[in-house]
């Protein structure tokens, strides 16, 4: 079993009432990152991943949104010719999939997980209900939500954001792979591209920077969201991010 680190007054802030209270975060992760740019799974890279999200879970209260394109993407598949909401909701299948390969390695290194789906699937998630998921993070379970929104023509960023206004998430952190932040251009493009360390939503409209899709980049916009985006590769990239440390992009009202 893993020992965690305590708990330090920079983790957490005390409420009027005494009770503790943590940073809470959404992370949200790609399918390509489940399949390390493969179809299928990578154990290797999940692994590891799960290890840092274990290493952070007294300190911090976690929720994961987990895409689902290392199986199936509906829109691709909708381009191939199959009703898009049925290619949908093979997508939706796919995540839940990923959510049981991460639950299985975060229980391997000790954290209570709970998976919860939006698609009523008993055997094997609960329902998402937003109230009992803020509950588990408060006693220090993951919480892992699959099957995205449950409804088609939604995706995964949307959800991410959605869901980290439903459980009042502090900060929603997108996990990317291949770049470790935002770009004033395409940096595999153009060589003249440069990161930025910070960036407004009003900013990124401006540049036409797209950091998310359109839908959740409003979504977030509209609601005040602090984003992070960061880069996957880097020693202890996920860790850190959950942490609060200082990497990345952040994208802020």
């Amino acid at each position: 079993m893993t020992t965690h680190t305590p708990a330090t007054t920079q983790d957490i802030a005390h409420n009027p009432s005494g009770a503790v209270k943590r940073r809470r975060v959404l992370l949200k992760l790609s399918g390509e990152v489940f399949g390390a740019g493969k179809l299928g799974v990578d154990m290797d890279t999940i692994r590891d991943i799960a290890k840092q999200i274990a290493s952070t879970v007294d300190r911090v209260e976690v929720a994961i949104v987990v895409g689902g394109g290392n199986f199936f993407r509906g829109a691709q598949l909708s381009q191939a010719g199959m009703d898009r909401s049925r290619a949908d909701y093979m997508g939706m299948l796919g995540t839940v999939m990923n959510c049981l390969a991460l639950q299985d390695f975060l229980e391997q290194a000790g954290v209570d997980t709970r998976v919860q789906s939006a698609i009523t699937m008993g055997q094997v998630a609960e329902a998402y209900i937003p109230r009992r998921a803020i509950r588990h993070m408060e006693k220090s379970r993951v919480v892992i939500f699959g099957a995205g929104a449950g409804l088609p023509y939604f995706s995964t960023d949307t959800v991410a954001a959605q869901r980290a206004l439903e459980v009042h998430a502090d900060v929603v952190l997108m996990a990317k792979n291949g770049v470790d932040g935002v770009y004033t251009a395409d940096p595999k493009k153009d060589p003249t591209a440069v990161k930025l360390d910070h960036l407004s939503y009003d900013e990124a409209m401006a540049r036409d920077i797209r950091v998310m899709d359109q839908t959740a980049f409003s979504l977030c916009k509209d609601n005040n969201v602090t984003m992070l985006v960061f880069g996957m590769e880097g020693e202890g990239n996920v860790a850190r991010a959950i942490l609060g440390e200082e990497l990345g992009t952040l994208v802020t009202p």
